[in-house]
């Protein structure tokens, strides 16, 4: 039943984009982040559903949509450049077979993110976007967080749709999208029109919330915890009462914390000892090997670098025995681990060229979102309201999202990349509205002038 549902919802998806193209595009980002061809046991994974959906994309907005004022931005070519420099490493990559598997997904993770933003062009069509990425996102989220609730869960045993460790169902990847979709959930409940926001959607809303802040604790993602911390940071910025929420985030804080198992409070204590930990402590072994890799192969090593590394180091060993606590040291030998940062993924495996470009991505994100913020947030006609409010939503995931990648491998997360794909739309649709009024009311200008002219007596 489960594979024959799945099985028609796609196939509706792929009726419906006869009518309107764009649900084509919607389609490719359920798919890309559900993966229901993983979960289906015949139907769905004896076809290429994702590939389908990719083409079905292009193919729509070439015959549906205008192409009058596509525009091609500056972070749409450095999208570009990423993705050339990245064909260019698989040319000499040090671990081919396995390069060639990390290219196949990452192409096109970069060319839809390229892509996305030329479909972007209406509100709806932002808002549908938005919709469809959080809800698919919370149909894994819901079923974890009520897994997480009533008992389940714990690090590397919470049960997804897929069990295979990849994309969103990486426990630490998962935890750290649970957090950044926060405030698009948010914006969304704000600025629906697709739904009207009354008592059942913000109900839904405050327990999608809730299933959110429930996946680092059913993961026992230790960036989870420190994403909750950045989002309640971030979120300062734009409450009216800052006393009043950091009490009640206090208070929702110590009530939590009797519910909580003890499993997680022992993994989350590695935080503080992260020399004692082997998993950090060979994390750092990591990056110092990349560092040195990257000063003799500035250019990178291609996808999959990091199976080239090995090292040995000395790990303390903290022993407690009543009141007294002795320290010994451990010899630790290790080779072949990922980089578990996606700073140290670009360097290694881009060299600086890439490391440069995929930070120049995000630097300018956030910069443009703060401009798009600030110059929208006071505008008052209602088609001026939910610029603001979503650019700030987006600039929140973004952030909270390169919190998160600083301790995991998910550079080319293509969740991540279809938020930048949002943003790039977002900018270029404020940027066409802005050029819009300007010439509006210079035409409006040239008119007055005009007929003040006409008006004026003729000299005798």
């Amino acid at each position: 039943m489960l594979d024959l549902a799945l099985f028609l919802t796609v196939m509706l998806l792929f009726a419906m984009g006869l009518r309107r193209p764009f649900i084509w595009v919607l389609t490719y980002l359920y798919i890309d982040i559900l993966a229901p061809q993983k979960i289906s046991w015949a139907l769905l994974a004896s076809v290429p559903i994702s590939l389908i959906a990719f083409i079905l994309a292009f193919a729509g907005w070439i015959i549906g949509d205008t192409k009058a004022n596509t525009q091609f931005t500056l972070r749409q070519g450095l999208l570009l450049a990423l993705l050339c420099w990245c064909f260019m490493t698989l040319q000499w990559a040090d671990y081919p077979e396995f390069a060639q598997e990390k290219w196949n997904w990452v192409w096109k993770a970069l060319v839809f993110a390229i892509f996305l933003p030329v479909t972007l062009t209406t509100r709806l069509r932002f808002e549908m976007t938005s919709l469809i990425m959080v809800l698919t996102a919370g149909a894994i989220i819901i079923s974890a967080g009520m897994k997480t609730v009533l008992g389940g869960g714990g690090y590397g045993n919470l049960s997804l749709f897929v069990n295979d460790n990849s994309n969103v169902y990486e426990s630490s990847t998962l935890a750290t999208i649970a957090i950044a979709i926060i405030p698009l959930i948010l914006s969304l409940v704000k600025n629906s029109t697709v739904f009207p926001t009354d008592w059942r959607v913000k109900a839904f809303a405050g327990l999608l919330i809730f299933a959110c802040l429930m996946i680092p604790v059913g993961t026992e993602a230790r960036t989870g915890l420190i994403c909750i911390g950045v989002l309640g940071l971030l979120m300062l910025r734009d409450v009216k009462k800052r006393m009043l929420y950091i009490t009640g985030a206090a208070a929702l804080g110590l009530v939590a914390l009797p519910f909580l198992p003890a499993s997680f409070y022992e993994r989350m204590s590695t935080l503080n000892s992260v020399e004692e930990d082997q998993s950090a402590s060979t994390r750092m072994q990591v990056w110092a090997w990349t560092i040195d890799y990257a000063a003799e192969h500035p250019l990178g090593g291609g996808f999959d670098a990091f199976r080239g590394n090995s090292f040995t180091y000395q790990m303390p060993v903290v022993e407690r025995n009543g009141s007294t606590v002795s320290v010994r040291y451990e010899q630790v030998t290790d080779g072949g681990r990922a980089y578990h940062s996606s700073i140290f993924e670009m360097l290694g495996e881009q060299g600086w060229p890439g490391l440069l470009t995929w930070l120049a991505l995000h630097a300018i994100g956030i910069w443009q979102m703060e401009v798009i913020r600030r110059r929208w947030r006071d505008r008052r006609a209602p088609a001026e309201q939910w610029q603001s409010p979503l650019a700030s939503a987006l600039q929140f995931a973004q952030i909270i999202y390169l919190v998160g990648a600083t301790f995991q491998g998910i550079a080319f997360q293509p969740f991540m990349l279809m938020l930048v794909g949002m943003q790039i739309g977002l900018w270029t649709y404020c940027k066409k509205r802005e050029s819009a009024k300007q010439e509006s009311v210079r035409k409006a200008a040239r008119d007055a002038r005009r007929a003040a002219a006409s008006a004026k007596p003729a000299m005798p």
